[in-house]
């Protein structure tokens, strides 16, 4: 039996001229002609179904646009920003129900660097006598999540909108997105900084935290998000050393509410609140060393009686 006939040397002799290749064919077995044409089926099949290499993904030129005025409709956005480069699409966020705008749209360039060149030369532009702010909208999604190079502002001047914060800290690095909270369009006296970069966001906190702006010294730190502060208050509400009591008799002095809690551990202050006159308001704070001394008091004394008062101690 003669040998089978490698693909390759099929692939090869499909590649010779018909002219010699007809006069081979008179000198091939039946069998060796039969398994030349099953190999060139299989080539040809392979060929058809081989893998089409994916174009590379392209990166996002989609830009958000906020602080728009209600009245800010895609035909203003198109001329302002087709300025710079051509527009792909522009969809202004709307309610579902009313229609009515909800303040901010999403502006989608055929190029990244058209997009670059809009969020650098029309950044806090006005429209409609509103300074919109302008930031990537998806550039790294996994990086909003994170928090990384979030930094938080307070202490901010009146007179200090988004612009000027965007202005003051883009020295240390490349800024996302830039935001002073406001209230009826008025400053509430603080703001966020998102920087691509955790060491862009170090550098300003460095170099910004108790430093003068517009004469009013700001503090500068890492943002902390609402969950991440909800956690560390219930993890001090778990480990608390410091008692609230209340209901005391007007006659108990300071003295005497020490000793009470001293019997569950070391205590470190003791303070009962008075009036004008120095006369006892009825609740205080005891202070603990440890925790579970002061676990173990708030357990044994709340709803107890002392002098003929029913106290009450959290």
């Amino acid at each position: 039996m003669s040998s089978p006939v490698a693909l390759a040397d099929v692939q090869a002799a499909a590649a010779t001229p018909a002219t010699s290749a007809a006069p081979a064919a008179n000198h091939l077995s039946l069998e060796q002609q039969q398994q030349i044409a099953a190999a060139q089926a299989q080539a040809a099949q392979a060929a058809h179904f081989a893998p089409v290499p994916a174009a590379a993904p392209t990166a996002s030129a989609s830009l958000y646009i906020g602080e728009l005025d209600p009245s800010v409709n895609e035909a203003m956005l198109f001329e302002m920003f087709n300025s710079v480069g051509p527009v792909a699409s522009i969809r202004v966020c709307r309610d579902a129900v009313t229609r009515r705008s909800l303040g901010y749209a999403y502006v989608n360039f055929h190029n990244v660097a058209d997009g670059e060149r809009a969020l650098e030369n029309l950044n806090y532009t006005l429209i409609k006598n509103r300074p919109c702010r302008i930031m990537w909208s998806q550039r790294d999604p996994a990086l909003r999540k994170t928090g990384t190079g979030n930094i938080f502002i307070k202490n901010l001047d009146a007179s200090i909108d988004n612009k000027a914060l965007h202005d003051t800290f883009s020295a240390f690095g490349n800024i996302l997105s830039c935001k002073v909270a406001t209230e009826e369009g008025q400053s509430k006296g603080y703001g966020f900084v998102h920087y691509e970069t955790h060491e862009a966001a170090e550098n300003a906190i460095k170099h910004v935290n108790g430093m003068l702006l517009n004469d009013k010294k700001v503090f500068v730190g890492h943002h902390i998000s609402k969950k991440e502060r909800q956690s560390k208050v219930e993890e001090m509400k778990a480990k608390f050393t410091n008692v609230y009591i209340k209901n005391l008799d007007p006659e108990v002095t300071q003295e005497e509410v020490e000793a009470l809690f001293t019997k569950f551990g070391p205590v470190t202050s003791c303070v009962v609140s008075t009036d004008e006159n120095g006369r006892s308001k009825g609740f205080g704070f005891i202070n603990f060393e440890n925790h579970e001394d002061a676990k173990r008091a708030v357990d044994e004394l709340h709803d107890s009686d002392y002098k003929e008062k029913k106290l009450f101690v959290t």
